[in-house]
């Protein structure tokens, strides 16, 4: 298996499991299922987002939500020894200074039944899948009702 590989492979289980980690106040990362840290708009429309998916059966959870800055560039650095250069791995994770976790306006969700089902009701809510190429990864994107806008190849095209 290459690195780049080993590196998809981890990203993808991160994003199906829940592990039961608590969050330090050293991290600032917020537990895994967790909306501490998110913005209030974010927090509040996955909440309804979680209680619908619920009510249809729909296993659906956070696994990555509110992260910090070194957290972030932990991330982004392993994402550059993976891929080989920053522009080949900010298809995948960006440098903290633009990750919309670090300002808790992203949440990456699980299993992938669920993301499936948010990617199509989301905007119920507001929340859209943003990357074509990470199926995990939602943000507060739209106003609630209305359609979500394109998602964009992978976060190397967000400026």
């Amino acid at each position: 298996m290459t690195s780049r590989q080993r590196f998809l492979a981890a990203v993808v289980a991160a994003a199906a499991f829940t592990l039961p980690v608590a969050a330090s106040a050293a991290s600032a990362h917020a537990a895994p299922g967790s909306t501490a840290g998110l913005t209030p708009q974010l927090a509040t429309a996955y909440r309804l987002a979680k209680a619908q998916a619920t009510r249809e059966g729909i296993p659906l959870w956070i696994t990555s939500g509110k992260r910090s800055w070194a957290e972030q560039d932990r991330m982004w650095r392993d994402g550059i020894r993976t891929y080989g250069s920053a522009a080949e791995a900010r298809k995948w994770v960006l440098p903290p200074s633009q990750s919309t976790h670090v300002s808790g306006r992203a949440i990456d969700v699980g299993p992938q039944r669920g993301a499936r089902w948010l990617a199509r009701t989301g905007n119920r809510w507001g929340l859209c899948r943003t990357y074509a190429n990470e199926w995990w990864h939602f943000e507060v994107a739209t106003i609630p009702g209305t359609a979500c806008p394109p998602m964009l190849p992978s976060a190397a095209r967000r400026r």
